[in-house]
């Protein structure tokens, strides 16, 4: 069982690495899907523009970099079984943010919103997934009972 949880957790992470991946590779494109979705709180703004002015980039565009950073990151990590919890923990917060943000298929009318609820219920299972990881861990584990065999 050991081999078949490894070889799953390789595949799902490569989810991550390369959607990671493209999003660097395409940074404005990335930094301007962001730009329609989020607009920076009030509170942050001043902070925000400091930052800007610091590294010439608009928000989006660091963010852009940050989120793509932390998806090949964390599938590298998730991956090779090293931080997996802390690092599924992370993206379990990230996707959820996200699907709020850019799938809001509330806001749209009923036939328009198909698509949209169904990103949103694909990223509600990867966060299941990213659940299952976190509780599997890294250590093996003892032999339990089926669930017939309660």
């Amino acid at each position: 069982m050991p081999a078949f949880v490894t070889f799953g957790r390789i595949l799902f992470a490569v989810l991550f690495i390369y959607t990671g991946a493209t999003k660097l590779f395409a940074i404005q494109a990335t930094a301007d899907f962001i730009a329609a979705k989020v607009v920076v709180p009030d509170v942050i703004a001043p902070y925000a523009k400091q930052i800007e002015t610091a590294t010439a980039m608009t928000t989006p565009q660091l963010l852009a970099i940050a989120v793509g950073g932390l998806e090949i990151i964390a599938g590298l990590m998730i991956a090779l079984n090293f931080g997996a919890r802390f690092f599924a923990m992370l993206l379990i917060i990230y996707v959820a943010v996200a699907t709020f943000f850019f799938y809001d298929f509330w806001n749209q009318a009923a036939p328009d919103n198909g698509k949209m609820l169904v990103d949103a219920l694909k990223n509600l299972s990867i966060i299941g997934a990213l659940f299952m990881i976190m509780g599997y861990g890294r250590a093996t584990r003892p032999v339990e009972a089926a669930y017939g065999d309660v």
